[in-house]
C-alpha cells in the first residue's frame, strides 16, 4: 500500500510541476517583444556552440546542447524568452530527428542550426516556418566548419606522431587535447559570435550570395527533411502496444483544431505512460517469465 501511494504521489508531483510551468510558458510565448542581441549575449551564444562541439561538461555538450531543441532553450534563456526559443528549437529539431553521421562526414550541423537559427529567429521576430527556412542553410554551412575541424585534426595527428618519435610525451598529450581544442574554439566561437552580433541581415546577405538553384534546393529540403525525420523516428516508436497512443495524440490535435498546447498533450502522454507501465508492464514481465519457464521445461523434457 505504501509503495502504491509513493508511485501515485511521484506521478502527481511530475504532472503538477509540468502544469505549473505551462501557464508561465504560455504567457511568455504570447508576449511579443523586440529582442536585441548584446555583445555579452553573443559571447555566451558563441561559447555555447563551442561547448556543444567540445568534449567538456562530461558529455553534456554533444549529447544535450548539440541538439537544436536544447540549444533553442538555452538561447531563449540567454535572450530572455526561453518558451519561444524552445518552440523554435523544436521546429528546427524536426529536420534532424533522423540525423546520422556516417563515415566521418555529416549532412548538416544540428548545433549550428539550433544555436544560430534560434538566435536569428528571436532577434528577427520570425515565425517557426521562417526560422526553419533560415536554419536549414545555416546547418548546411556547418559542414564547412566540420571539414575545417577534421583537416586541422589531421595536422595535429601527424605532429603528435613526430613528437612521439622523439619521445616527447608532453607534446603528444597536448597535440591530443590542447591544440585541437584551441583550433575548434577558433573555428566555432568566432563565426557564431559574428553571426549572433551582426544579426539576420548579415547572415541573409551571405546566403543571398549563394546561387539561386542552391537556395531553391535548400528550401525544398527544408520542407521534406522534417517529414523524413519524423518517419525515421516512428520506425522505432510505432510498434506494439503503444500504437494507439500515437493516434490518440493525433486525434487530440485534429479535434481541437490545433488549439491544445503541445505541453498539455505531453502531460497527457506522461500520465498514460505511467498508467501503461503500472497496469500493463507487470503483465508483460509476467508473460515473459512464463514463456521462459515453459522453454526451460521443454528443454528439460528433451
Amino acid at each position: 500500500m505504501r509503495r502504491r501511494f509513493t508511485r501515485i504521489l511521484g506521478a502527481s508531483l511530475i504532472v503538477g510541476g509540468l502544469l505549473a510551468t505551462f501557464p508561465l510558458a504560455t504567457l511568455a510565448a504570447d508576449a511579443p517583444q523586440k529582442i536585441t542581441v548584446s555583445i555579452f549575449q553573443a559571447l555566451l551564444i558563441a561559447l555555447g556552440y563551442y561547448l556543444s562541439q567540445g568534449p567538456w561538461l562530461f558529455g553534456f555538450g554533444f549529447f544535450t546542447i548539440y541538439r537544436p531543441l536544447a540549444a533553442g532553450f538555452v538561447v531563449g534563456l540567454i535572450l530572455g524568452d526561453p518558451a519561444k526559443g524552445t518552440l523554435i528549437g523544436a521546429a528546427i529539431n524536426l529536420v534532424y530527428l533522423g540525423f546520422i553521421s556516417a563515415g566521418g562526414s555529416i549532412p548538416g550541423d544540428p548545433a549550428l542550426a539550433g544555436w544560430v537559427g534560434t538566435t536569428l529567429a528571436l532577434a528577427g521576430n520570425l515565425d517557426y516556418a521562417q526560422a526553419l527556412a533560415i536554419a536549414v542553410p545555416i546547418g548546411l554551412l556547418g559542414t564547412i566548419i566540420w571539414n575545417f575541424r577534421m583537416t586541422g585534426d589531421v595536422a595535429f595527428l601527424h605532429y603528435a606522431d613526430r613528437r612521439a618519435e622523439e619521445a616527447n610525451i608532453g607534446e603528444v598529450a597536448r597535440a591530443n587535447w590542447l591544440y585541437p581544442q584551441v583550433w575548434l574554439f577558433v573555428i566555432t566561437f568566432f563565426p557564431v559570435f559574428l553571426f549572433a552580433s551582426q544579426g539576420l541581415t548579415f547572415v541573409t546577405d551571405i546566403l543571398n550570395s549563394l546561387p539561386t538553384w542552391v537556395l531553391n534546393g535548400l528550401a525544398i529540403a527544408g520542407g521534406v527533411l522534417p517529414a523524413i525525420g519524423i518517419a525515421m523516428n516512428m520506425r522505432f516508436i510505432f510498434r506494439g502496444a503503444v500504437i494507439p497512443y500515437f493516434f490518440l495524440g493525433y486525434t487530440l490535435v485534429v479535434a481541437s483544431n490545433r488549439s491544445i498546447s503541445i505541453v498539455i498533450i505531453g502531460v497527457v502522454g506522461l500520465v498514460l505512460a505511467y498508467l501503461h507501465m503500472y497496469f500493463v508492464g507487470g503483465r508483460g514481465t509476467g508473460a515473459t517469465s512464463a514463456a521462459g519457464v515453459a522453454a526451460t521445461a521443454r528443454q528439460g523434457g528433451m
